[in-house]
């Protein structure tokens, strides 16, 4: 079995409308997250996040997922945009061939 300490975790802090502190959330479990007031508070809360749902997934019989199974390049990012131009990207599509474009790809993206 993995050690907590092997899966990757991403940390934001969040804003004031969210409700300050920080947020924890795991790659490999897409559902996996936890907050709060301080950096550390928010890593212990999101370990034992974590754990949760790890002792869940191994009580119904479910598979594990391995540390890093999500990859490097998981194909998500995220950017800040102007919201008249959010506005304007509705399709997903639209924005993948944009960037395989810029990228000197063509339009197909696998």
């Amino acid at each position: 079995m993995y050690a907590l300490d092997d899966y990757p975790f991403e940390m934001r802090p969040m804003k004031p409308s969210e409700g300050g502190g920080y947020l924890i959330s795991y790659p490999d479990f897409t559902e996996c997250i936890a907050d709060g007031e301080t950096l550390e508070e928010a890593l212990q809360n999101g370990r034992e996040a974590l754990r949760a749902v790890i002792e869940t997934l191994q009580e119904h019989g479910l598979a594990v997922p391995a540390p890093n199974s999500g990859g490097v390049a998981s194909g998500k990012f995220i950017a800040r945009v102007p919201k008249s131009i959010h506005a304007q990207l509705a399709l997903n599509a639209m924005v993948l061939t944009l960037i395989a474009k810029g990228l000197g790809q063509g339009t197909r993206v696998e």
